[in-house]
């Protein structure tokens, strides 16, 4: 299975419960591992047979920027979906974070993984 993946990638969204949450966006950390559908770039070496990573950053702070979550499992879910069904991946791993969300801790987060494992 060939994985690509992204570190560290920041976005702006509104998310949690609380009223000042709901105002405030805040910037979240997300980890992605990304199975690909298939390992023709890997022979072909064009980019039309590859993942472009940048679209999914790209299309990621796009979605992202325009919604609430309440909780970072849903936000976490919703990405897991984006990732399976816009650039059709048979395998997502998907961790999000809060930055310094709670005192003397520097992230909170999530784990997630969806999808099947080739």
């Amino acid at each position: 299975m060939d994985i690509i993946f992204l570190r560290e990638l920041k976005v702006t969204t509104l998310i949690g419960i609380y009223e000042r949450e709901k105002v405030m966006p805040q910037t979240l950390q997300i980890d992605l591992d990304i199975a690909l559908p298939n390992s023709r770039a890997c022979v072909s070496d064009d980019i039309e047979d590859a993942l472009n990573y940048a679209e999914v950053a790209q299309h990621l702070q796009t979605v992202l920027s325009d919604g609430h979550f309440s909780l970072m499992e849903t936000l976490a879910e919703h990405i897991a979906q984006i990732i399976l069904k816009d650039f059709n991946a048979p395998w997502v791993k998907v961790s999000v974070a809060k930055l310094q969300a709670i005192r003397n801790c520097k992230m909170v987060g999530i784990c997630i993984e969806r999808g099947q494992v080739q």
